[in-house]
């Protein structure tokens, strides 16, 4: 039988609304969403607002599998460069470093993605679905092995390769995706690295693993993009590799 994050999401429908102001009006139908707003917004509203955050937002996920951190980073639509809003911690860790290669592997992807689902009834509270696997991915994978699939960052501490928060947690990030969502931010960034991409983690972590140092660098131009200037990377993928610009 094939176990996967998916058997940790129930099979509800999937919204996707056509409009894009009437995303977070279709989200609020459904009660833990409703429930996370009554609980959440409220602060969640004054602090985007005394940060200086105006309004329609857009939202970037950064993910540290070894120090298990999920950072979100937001910025006005008018404004270029993002800044740190909160940073949440993984509550439970599944495989080691290295990228997801085949199904069942209980690993973490490692590489650059998007939001493409959003479930307001999963079985594991809320969950935030993400496009793996991609075309480098599949390249990796190659023909002969399925590389697995049904990754999401959702609630409730059980794991066996998504990234899993608490479900307090997983109703603030629920509710800024869906917010970035409802400003017209159809793909919301998600970018899972193995560890914060400094000189110093890239000389340890490769000498213990020397098979992703490749792939590791790949990720490192972007990782170092963003350190610099805080403004995400064009990144395209290309014959099993990420291209930085």
């Amino acid at each position: 039988m094939k176990f996967s994050c998916l058997m940790l999401i129930l099979l509800s429908p999937i919204l996707t609304a056509n409009a894009q102001q009437t995303f977070k009006a279709e989200q609020l139908k459904f009660e833990r969403v409703k429930k996370a707003y009554q609980e959440k917004w409220t602060t969640l509203n004054h602090d985007l607002k005394s940060k200086g955050y105006k309004g329609n937002i857009d939202l970037l996920l950064n993910a540290y599998k070894t120090e298990g951190k999920l950072e979100l980073w937001l910025k006005d639509k008018s404004s270029k460069t993002y800044t740190l809003f909160r940073t949440y911690d993984f509550c439970l860790h599944s495989g080691t470093l290295g990228p997801k290669v085949k199904e069942n592997d209980r690993q973490t992807p490692e590489g650059f993605y998007y939001l493409h689902a959003f479930n307001p009834m999963s079985s594991f509270h809320l969950s935030l679905g993400i496009n793996y696997p991609n075309s480098v991915d599949l390249f990796r994978t190659g023909k002969h092995n399925r590389p697995g699939s049904d990754i999401y960052i959702h609630g409730n501490c059980v794991t066996v390769g998504c990234i899993p928060l608490s479900d307090d947690k997983i109703k603030e990030v629920y509710i800024l995706a869906v917010e970035a969502r409802n400003s017209g931010q159809n793909k919301i960034p998600v970018n899972i690295y193995p560890f914060r991409m400094s000189a110093q983690n890239m000389k340890h972590y490769t000498a213990f693993y020397p098979q992703h140092k490749v792939l590791w660098t790949n990720l490192q131009q972007a990782y170092k993009s963003f350190e610099a200037y805080k403004i995400p990377a064009i990144i395209t993928e290309l014959k099993g590799a990420y291209y930085i610009k």
